[in-house]
This record gives structure tokens, sequence and C-alpha cells, in this order.
């Protein structure tokens, strides 16, 4: 049976129609998306991380600075004992151009772009947990909702029943005990209701949290996402293709390969285009003297010759980076099939839980009617009354369960193949 024919067996499920207004999965996500704080600086973050590879390009790009400074000498006393002193001020421009770095920038441009992609994979990864925790959400609030629901109407067909058999008793045909256990059941209803009142009121504000705002009711159907593998192979391909928690790592070694390649140009030669501009002035005797001005333009050359074997050490420890960052990705791999498997699972169960809660759903109602039918007969006693209710509400509830399972399993699934995202439940 396709995915699509089982969820047509929810229909038997639905306790209430979900008003025109109900809100919907994709808006919950959308609000999400759009105003989630932790998203917000995930992505503040991901904005700081992206001037790194800028930053790395700078020193093989030209700079130039200017100085100045100004001061007073005391130069002694003239003729006639007069103290005297002038005031000079010197100023000048100097440029630097790198010509060769030694792959000095190269190899830090690429570990900034490296780190950069490995960013952007983790806060994908990050709006994939966000989106995940905002199905929960919704599914245990959709349950909640719905548990409630089948308390209330629970509770007005048992008013009925009760009315029913107080009727009964008055012409002699019910006896008191008869009632009696039908208002003990109402009771019992009643206290679920205030329960299930409760556990909505918890799950709202897990859903407020999450989303940022309040829910009201929840809309029901909510169809399967077209995204989702179509067998265990192909959820496992996906997880290794588009996982972003494994993506982010196999950057993380592109990174750390290119850090090599950065320590080792702190061997190589560098040269620099430089040069300079200056001029001076002084104030003595009432009078302004210039100074000849001064330019100068050369190549600089530097070479390491000794480092104290500290480019080794860097070397090496960068070496042994990479071969970390090389066992976390395996580890990555392992761990992201482990979670399509684990998804795959527990969707597989869930969707076979759904299929069998809800034909024991069917079967449950047309119980309760037949026993309803037989009752008025004089075939069926009290209990036998209350016991095909119980078990009526009991089979709305397990729908109700399996349907925010499936929802949940599929999320997960999702996001293990990489494939959770805004328009996830479109």
């Amino acid at each position: 049976m396709t995915r699509a024919a089982r969820w047509l067996l929810i229909g038997v499920a639905l306790i209430a129609a979900a008003p025109v207004s109900a809100e919907t999965l994709r808006e919950a996500i959308a609000a999400a998306w759009e105003g989630n704080p932790e998203l917000a600086a995930a992505r503040a973050r991901q904005d700081a991380l992206g001037e790194t590879p800028d930053q790395a390009r700078a020193p093989g790009r030209l700079t130039a600075g200017a100085t100045g400074n100004a001061g007073y000498d005391r130069l002694g006393y003239d003729s006639t004992g007069t103290r005297t002193g002038a005031t000079s001020a010197l100023g000048g421009v100097s440029a630097t151009l790198p010509i060769w770095t030694g792959g000095r920038v190269s190899s830090a441009v690429r570990a900034a772009n490296g780190d950069v992609a490995a960013g952007g994979e983790a806060l994908r990864d990050i709006e994939a947990d966000v989106l995940e925790r905002v199905v929960g959400a919704y599914a245990d609030l959709l349950y909640t909702q719905q548990a409630a629901e089948v308390a209330r109407v629970g509770i007005e067909r048992l008013d009925s029943q009760v009315a029913e058999a107080r009727s009964r008793y008055g012409l002699g045909q019910a006896t008191r005990t008869d009632v009696a256990q039908l208002e003990a059941q109402r009771a019992s209803v009643v206290s679920n209701l205030i329960d299930a009142e409760g556990a909505v009121a918890t799950a709202a504000a897990a859903y407020r949290a999450v989303v940022g705002r309040d829910a009201g009711t929840l809309d029901a159907g909510i169809a399967p996402p077209s995204t989702l593998p179509r067998s265990l192979a192909d959820a496992r391909d996906a997880a290794e293709a588009g996982n972003p928690v494994l993506l982010a790592q196999q950057r993380r070694v592109e990174a750390a390969t290119a850090r090599i390649d950065q320590a080792r140009a702190e061997r190589a030669p560098a040269i620099d285009l430089t040069g300079g501009y200056g001029r001076g002035v002084q104030w003595a005797g009432g009078g302004a003297q210039g100074f000849d001005s001064a330019a100068n333009a050369g190549l600089a050359f530097r070479v390491p010759l000794l480092t104290g074997g500290l480019v080794a050490s860097r070397v090496r420890q960068a070496e042994a980076l990479r071969r970390a960052e090389r066992f976390d990705a395996d580890a990555a791999s392992r761990a992201v099939v482990r979670a399509a498997d684990t998804a795959w699972a527990s969707l597989t169960a869930a969707e076979g839980r759904l299929k069998a809660s809800a034909e024991g759903l069917a079967a449950a109602d047309l119980a309760l009617k037949g026993v309803r039918a037989e009752y008025g007969f004089g075939l069926r006693s009290t209990i036998d009354i209350l016991v095909a209710d119980q078990s009526y509400r009991s089979a709305q509830l397990a729908v109700a369960r399996a349907k925010v399972d499936v929802l949940t399993a599929q999320a997960a699934l999702l996001r293990a193949t990489g494939r959770m995202g805004r328009g996830a439940f479109d």
C-alpha cells in the first residue's frame, strides 16, 4: 500500500472537521523560519564568518599609510642673551605591495573558504533542527487538541446515554446500577478532559516558544512530503550525499588541508614592492624653512633562515589536525547513515501503527453502533455499552497518536537526509 493510500485511512480518525482558519504546518514553519531568534543568531554568526576570506586576502593587497610628527627644539641663546628655539614638522606616506607571498595568502584564503563552507552547512543543520522542533511541537499540540476533542465528544455521547438510562430506569427497564455505571464513566471522561486541556496548554507553550506565536486550532490535514526517500537504500544514499553535518565535516577537512600549506608557506621567501615620500618644515626666527623632500622605492626581500623549529612544529600540528578531521568525517558518515536507518525504521513502524489503528477505529465504531442498537432491544448490558464506548475512544486516540508519530518520523527522516528545509512540507 502506498503512503498516499495509507494517509487516506486517517479520514476515519478525524475528530471534527478543522475550521477554515486553522493554522497549517506550512504556516508554522514559515513563521519560525522568519522569526526564530536562534536561527537569526546563527545566520548572523555565519555572516561574520563570511568576512574571513576577505581578511585572508588583505595581506596580499596594496597597503598605504601616512605618518607625521611635530616638535619644538631649544637652540640656546643668541647674542642678546635671548633663548632661541624652532618648531619643526615632518610628514610622509608609505606604501607596500606584496609581489610574492610564498603561498601564504592563497592557502589562508582556501582555509577561510573552507571554514565558510563548513559554517554554511552547520547553519543548514541548525535550520533543520529548528524546523524539526517546529514539526514536533506542531504534532504534540495537534495530538493534545485531538485528545481533548475526543474527551468532549465522549462526554456528549455519555450525557445522552446517561439520560437514556435514567429514562429506562424510570420505566423499570434498567436498574440504578446501570445509571451509576454510566455516570461513573462520564466522570472518568471529564477527568480525562481536564488532563487533556492541561496537556494542550503545555504543548501550546512549547509551540509558542519555537514558532513565536500562539497557534489556535491546528489543521490535521498534512500531506506526506514529496521529498521523502522511497526506500532504505535511497535514504542512506541521500544522507551520505546531503546531510549537512557530514558535509560540514568534509569542508573542515578541506580547510585543515589548506592550513598545512599555510604552515609550510612560512618557510618560503616573500617579496614586496615598497615606496615612500616625506617632507619637513621648520619655523624659526619668525620664518619658515622647508627641508628637501625625500622619496624612495624598492624591493624588500624576506626569507626565513632559522625559526627555532617553530615552522616545522606548526606543520606537524596542522597535519595532525587534518588526520583528526578525517577521522571525524568517517565518524560523521557512520552517524548520518545510522540516523537515516533509525528514521526509516521509525517511519515504517509509525505507518504500520497508523494503518492498524485506522482499521481498529473503523471496527470499534462499528462495534459501538451495534452494541448500542442491541442495547435498545435488551440484548446488551450497560457494561457492554461502557466497554464499547471506551474501546472507541481508545481507538480514536491511537489513530491520533499514530498520525503524529508518522509526522515526527517524516521530519526526522528529512533531517537525516538533508532535505529538511522551509519548503519540506509544502
